[in-house]
């Protein structure tokens, strides 16, 4: 088979945000392409029916776009997209459509076209219809039941606001007075408030809801998550109206009616709570829920009576946390849906509204594929997602809500399941097989992990491979199966990939999360040396050949473990941290630290055990570091700390950074440098 070289990423696909129509017959979603002339990345928006019984079309070229969403009706399908201002909007306005030379007074501080809110005509046809006209754009929306109007998320800075964003777009000084000073993706904070604002799609006017707010970013950057009641009476929406937002990461629910009158606060439980979504009969609302600080806890299903204000957990005996954007759907008014992390899968349970009951539903998924991003048409009777399969790829499916009842090892036809999408159909024959591994750490612990194995290798008559052990992030957070670039690549150059849900990790509950809580740089450790341990004892790896890199909380541990062990050739540590006491109030995560460490002026010595530089001197092993310029998450200062503290005792090291990234990868040509370096790496040792 040829091996995949890192240039193929140009190659790969990501399909996502599927939105089922309100009747179910059609699933809109988006396809993220990379383009190898533009160095970019360019996300488009595509229809399809959701039988599969034709190709999907793609509706849009120009622009990416994102958040797609139905009218009430199904006959316009709406999206975020930052486009050239629509000639209609221009006309209306009595402005020429042609360039200008000079910049007009009271223009928007910064460059190009902002997100808007667009909308195409899905009867009639033609170009999208531009429905909102932001200065600053439009964060997040919702169609109102009548489909004549929308509720939109969307900053409104004052005069001083706008006098003080002028002066940074001109390179002025930075002047702060909020804890929570900068953000990952988003920079330097300012003061600038999120309202929700009524739009009428038709004549464009627009009425802003003075109590329905928010003080921008935070450094969680949830979003006020507005949502209209079914009968058009009210909209809820997700909030921090404390008294320093800034110190505490609880959201609570509010609604407020169109007219901006009526402004309610419907929970107060001191949660995080995320996503709110009306009941047909609009007599409640769920939502996902957490622990604002200890994330190790589940996040559970919750749901709220709107006239009592009691708010209920239903999926509290579960044990498992509500997967990354699978918060509950209703299928009607005394059921839900979900997405929850279950022993490294993520997969859909079934919600009693009434009664914490939850029951494990479709079945037919199986172990070794995993789904995301799911969407329910609003009459309940199909889903729409996307599936993982690491042998097929990731793709949007659909299937009608009978598929939940679908038993173990049902085919597709029985499930009622549709394959929707099909990318990356060029890269599907060099697929990788996925199996589910087991091992006991020196604790006696059973870890679980995931091991994604080279097309001809046998694990009945196994031949000593090259292993990297890849450890994800978070650290609440799991590996289940999964279609990924990096993966393929690997597999592709003869590698076996292990990706080790350590201790510490979601999915398994709360007990085997908590384990790392307060903890750093010997549970993660042990289970992820003990994994690679356990694979040269089955015969599978060359003891010679062990490699180990982690992005995040995964370069966290890559950093921990070469101070502790020598069993690797080689190590990468991406955009980690390695000295917590330096990066308290460098990094976006001052909360989190706190909750679990302390402050570290009061806790000098734990801060000091907890960091991998300290223990800097026990590193032997060849270590490879990387940092965004502008990661705010993890400083790049944390990788120079690490790099030069290796480099000043002789250890083979290399520091790259990469421009103008924040705590990921985004540009596809750094993406595509970044596997050269660590093939490259774990290739010279």
């Amino acid at each position: 088979m040829e091996k995949l070289t890192p240039e193929r990423f140009y190659d790969f696909s990501i399909a996502s945000g599927a939105a089922v129509s309100p009747d179910g017959e059609r699933v809109a979603f988006l396809v993220s392409e990379f383009d190898a002339e533009a160095d970019d990345r360019h996300t488009s928006l595509f229809v399809a029916p959701t039988d599969g019984s034709t190709e999907p079309y793609r509706l849009t070229r120009a622009s990416s776009a994102s958040s797609p969403q139905w009218s009430p009706d199904g006959d316009r399908l709406a999206f975020v997209a930052a486009r050239e201002t629509d000639s209609g909007i221009a006309v209306e306005n009595g402005v020429e459509v042609e360039e200008e030379d000079e910049e007009e007074e009271n223009e928007p501080v910064g460059e190009g076209p902002k997100p808007q809110v667009w909308s195409f005509d899905m009867a009639r046809g033609g170009d999208a219809r531009q429905l909102t006209d932001r200065d600053y754009g439009v964060a997040e929306f919702d169609w109102a039941p009548d489909g004549q109007r929308l509720v939109i998320a969307a900053r409104d800075p004052t005069e001083e606001d706008e006098e003080y964003l002028q002066q940074r777009n001109e390179d002025g000084p930075i002047e702060i007075d909020r804890l929570q000073h900068k953000g990952d993706g988003a920079g330097w904070m300012d003061e600038v408030t999120s309202y929700l604002f009524v739009v009428d799609i038709e004549s464009r006017e627009t009425v802003r809801l003075d109590n329905a707010y928010d003080d921008e970013e935070k450094g969680d950057r949830r979003g006020l998550q507005p949502a209209w009641s079914p009968d058009g009476d009210r909209i809820a929406f997700v909030a921090q109206h404390e008294e320093d937002p800034d110190d505490t990461h609880v959201r609570n629910v509010y609604t407020i009616r169109p007219d901006g009158t009526g402004y309610e606060q419907l929970t107060d439980a001191g949660m995080r709570v995320q996503q709110p979504r009306w009941s047909p009969d609009g007599s409640r609302i769920a939502l996902g829920g957490g622990d604002p600080y200890n994330w190790y806890k589940p996040t559970e299903a919750y749901v709220l009576d709107v006239e009592s204000g009691e708010i209920r957990s239903v999926s509290a005996s579960l044990d498992r946390t509500i997967a990354f954007g699978g918060n509950p759907h209703w299928l009607d008014d005394d059921t839900l849906v979900g997405l929850f992390g279950d022993k490294g899968n993520t997969r859909m349970i079934r919600l009693d509204a009434e009664a914490d009951d939850p029951e494990r539903a479709f079945v037919a998924q199986g172990r070794s594929r995993s789904v995301s991003g799911l969407s329910v048409a609003d009459d309940g009777s199909t889903l729409a997602f996307r599936m993982d399969d690491p042998e097929e790829g990731a793709d949007i499916y659909a299937m009608g809500r009978e598929g939940l009842n679908a038993e173990k090892g049902a085919e597709a036809d029985e499930a009622g399941l549709a394959r929707v999408s099909e990318v990356n159909t060029d890269l599907i024959d060099e697929h990788h097989d996925c199996v589910r591994l087991s091992w006991e750490n020196s604790d006696g612990v059973t870890i679980h992990g995931l091991a994604y194995l080279p097309p001809e290798f046998d694990p009945e008559d196994p031949e000593p491979h090259p292993v990297v052990s890849s450890v994800h992030g978070g650290p609440m957070s799991y590996d289940s199966p999964a279609f990924g670039f990096d993966q393929l690549f690997w597999t592709s150059n003869d590698y076996i990939v292990l990706r080790t849900n350590y201790r510490g990790s979601t999915s398994y509950g709360q007990e085997f999360a908590e384990r790392l809580r307060g903890t750093r740089g010997d549970l993660e450790v042990d289970d992820v040396v003990s994994g690679v341990e356990h694979l040269v004892e089955e015969g599978w790896a060359d003891e010679d050949r062990l490699y180990l890199t982690g992005f995040s909380y995964g370069g966290v541990t890559t950093a921990a473990t070469v101070t502790k062990s020598d069993v690797f050739a080689a190590a990468a540590a991406e955009h980690g941290i390695y000295d917590f006491y330096a990066t308290f109030g460098t990094d976006d995560n001052h909360l989190w630290h706190e909750d679990e460490f302390g402050l570290p002026w009061e806790n000098v010595e734990t801060y000091r055990e907890i960091s991998s530089i300290t223990d800097v001197g026990g590193v032997d092993t060849p270590l490879l570091i990387t940092a965004g310029e502008n990661d705010w998450r993890c400083p790049p200062t944390q990788a120079e700390q690490l790099f030069v503290s290796v480099r000043k005792q002789g250890v083979d090291s290399r520091l790259v950074i990469y421009p103008d990234e924040h705590h990921n990868i985004g540009d596809p040509d750094r993406a595509i440098h970044r596997l050269e370096e660590l093939s490259a790496w774990f290739a010279d040792h």
